[in-house]
């Protein structure tokens, strides 16, 4: 969601602490850029570069070049490379100068306040061209549970931190329900791009680039679609400079080719391979794997392994419908991590049928040699069924009477 809508959130510590992973697509600037530009939104001109050869810079001349190395993560100009080099985002008028920043930039790790400490590998970099920024407007589309629907967010004061423009000078922000029959009506974008102070003909430019925000939104299914800034150019043009945009994953059987664009070679490999499988899965720095069904179960089994000196090695929820080879693929997730000395399996059968559990537990048990302690604790829907399934299998599987007990037994083997 926006910065200026999680603002608005009060979310207790403790959910944050243990909230449920959810995997949302990301897209890397110039895929945003691409998107927008396809839709008919104004855009800045752009070329890129990656580390497989591919290369239009050779078709790319600008009076001014802006250099933005491509990664998933904030704060790229302030960052700094591990060869040495400062900032991923760099600015020159010069030609000849563009190659020996590439040099630096491609296949080496930027490191930002938003990476992990060894940093993240460049693979593309984005060449845009340089903009003479005159005004800097805010505009956001984004769902609002509250007015069940979608809002329309603008504020005159943009390419800022918007929180502290909501906080500081509510004046400043406007917020607006939009109609979804109507959609943003030209009376609707004439109030908005007057209240962004665009004047004259610039006012209508303005107008029109926000109905075709709104279009692109209903487009591509988006959840949030975040202009900031959206400028006004020395050269009476309005575009949109930078742009974050969240997507339905309901929709994605609707959105195929955007789904196919992200680029999961900077995220964990074991969520990657959870999702394929419909597992809710995040890692964490404990030794004690989890398999759990239901949210809210699985938070309180880590809380329990807390509560009995263990740290638990994940965040595994293998949902209401979970089927064999989904629990199949979840021990192969959990036994990657080489961090993980004893795995907890914690069912209560409710729309699951524990006896789907068992049977997978135990396959999953036939076709690999587990070397950790396993410890199960079924109950609920045929969880009777379950238990005798593990104990016919002639398996090494503790079993636990009560959650309690299954903590501490982990905890012990751990």
């Amino acid at each position: 969601m926006s910065s200026l809508w999680n603002s608005l959130l009060k979310v207790p510590t403790q959910i944050k602490q243990f909230s449920v992973p959810v995997r949302y697509l990301n897209l890397l600037e110039y895929q945003s850029k691409h998107l927008l530009r396809k839709n008919g939104v104004a855009v800045q001109d752009f070329c890129m570069v990656d580390d497989k050869g591919c290369s239009e810079f050779d078709k790319f001349n600008v009076k001014e070049y802006v250099i933005k190395a491509q990664i998933l993560a904030g704060g790229r100009g302030k960052g700094h490379f591990t060869n040495g080099f400062k900032g991923g985002v760099h600015v020159t008028e010069k030609r000849n100068e563009v190659d020996d920043i590439v040099k630096k930039m491609l296949g080496h790790r930027l490191i930002t306040k938003q990476t992990p400490k060894d940093g993240i590998e460049v693979k593309k970099i984005m060449f845009a061209e340089s903009v003479n920024i005159q005004r800097e407007t805010y505009v956001c589309i984004l769902m609002d549970r509250q007015k069940n629907g979608p809002v329309l967010i603008a504020s005159p004061a943009g390419g800022v931190d918007i929180e502290a423009v909501a906080e500081k000078t509510p004046h400043l922000i406007k917020n607006i329900p939009i109609d979804i029959h109507k959609g943003v009506t030209d009376s609707m974008a004439n109030e908005v791009a007057e209240f962004l102070e665009f004047k004259g003909p610039l006012k209508g430019l303005a107008a029109a680039e926000l109905k075709k925000l709104w279009q692109f939104f209903l487009a591509v299914d988006a959840t949030q679609l975040e202009i900031n800034p959206l400028v006004e150019t020395d050269n009476n043009k309005v575009i949109a400079v930078d742009a974050k945009i969240n997507f339905d994953d309901n929709a994605q059987f609707r959105q195929k080719d955007i789904f196919a664009l992200e680029d999961v070679t900077e995220s964990d490999p074991r969520e990657v391979e959870a999702a394929k499988y419909n597992l809710n899965y995040i890692g964490m720095t404990g030794n004690i794997g989890c398999l759990v069904n239901g949210a809210g179960l699985a938070m309180a089994t880590m809380d329990i392994i807390k509560l009995h000196g263990g740290d638990p090695a994940n965040f595994l929820d293998v949902g209401g419908s979970v089927r064999e080879e989904q629990v199949k693929a979840a021990f192969n997730i959990l036994t990657s991590d080489k961090n993980v000395k004893c795995i907890l399996v914690n069912v209560f059968g409710g729309i699951v049928n524990c006896a789907t559990i068992a049977n997978g537990i135990v396959g999953a048990m036939k076709a690999m040699k587990l070397e950790v302690p396993l410890i199960v604790r079924l109950e609920g829907t045929n969880a009777a069924e379950a238990r005798r399934i593990i104990k016919d299998s002639g398996m090494n599987i503790q079993t636990a009477e009560n959650l309690d007990d299954a903590a501490k037994k982990a905890v012990q083997n751990a």
